[in-house]
């Protein structure tokens, strides 16, 4: 069994979700919640699933980025995104603060905004301190893309989605970002938009 993924114009996206209580965590209805958000992101498919995606206003996310999502991407373009595969792990009540705020650019989506991608700026390393799905703390280091994943999701937390952050220019349907921007580097992206410049040196 899948979710609804809501899409932008739902009230819940642009809603700061609310922390869950100990009592809640280890109900069984947050645990079935947990189970159909990875089942939902494993289906979509996604890297990463924020409870508001599906309607539900918690601080809850999972995330998960297999080695097969990234089999279609040159050894090259891997190394630039600095993207290698994450287990499937749960967060909550989740607080992060940026470690290196180098900026990295690259093509983003969201499987609330399905059917396009847009050039954003997210800080190369974060910390995340959360609690797991039993309730223990944990604390998260993380470098590259696994770092935008977990921006992009804590955005969702507080009623942030990508396109409030993205080089409006670039944004793009999937299917023209597949055909024009697809394998070309940031920089060849912002000169081919008429826009200045970036620091970083690809784009998905």
């Amino acid at each position: 069994m899948v979710l609804k993924i809501v899409q932008a114009g739902e009230p819940v996206l642009r809603q700061k979700a609310r922390d869950l209580t100990p009592e809640e965590i280890g109900s069984p209805e947050i645990q079935r919640l947990i189970v159909l958000m990875r089942d939902t992101m494993r289906d979509a498919p996604g890297v990463g699933l924020a409870a508001p995606q599906v309607g539900v206003g918690l601080r809850l996310v999972v995330v998960e980025d297999r080695a097969e999502y990234q089999a279609g991407v040159s050894p090259s373009d891997l190394a630039d995104r600095e993207r290698t595969p994450v287990p499937f792990h749960v967060l909550i009540n989740p607080r992060l603060t940026v470690e290196d705020a180098t900026p990295a650019e690259f093509h983003e989506g969201c499987l609330s905004v399905a059917g396009f991608a847009a050039l954003v700026a997210r800080a190369r390393g974060v910390r995340v301190d959360a609690l797991d799905e039993q309730g223990r703390p944990v604390t998260i280091r993380a470098t590259g893309w696994y770092a935008r994943i977990l921006q992009h999701e804590l955005d969702h937390l507080d009623g942030t989605l990508y396109v409030d952050r993205m080089e409006t220019r670039s944004f793009a349907t999937a299917e023209n970002h597949r055909r024009y921007w697809a394998g070309r580097t940031t920089a060849e992206v912002r000169a081919a938009l008429g826009l200045a410049p970036g620091r970083e040196k690809s784009s998905t």
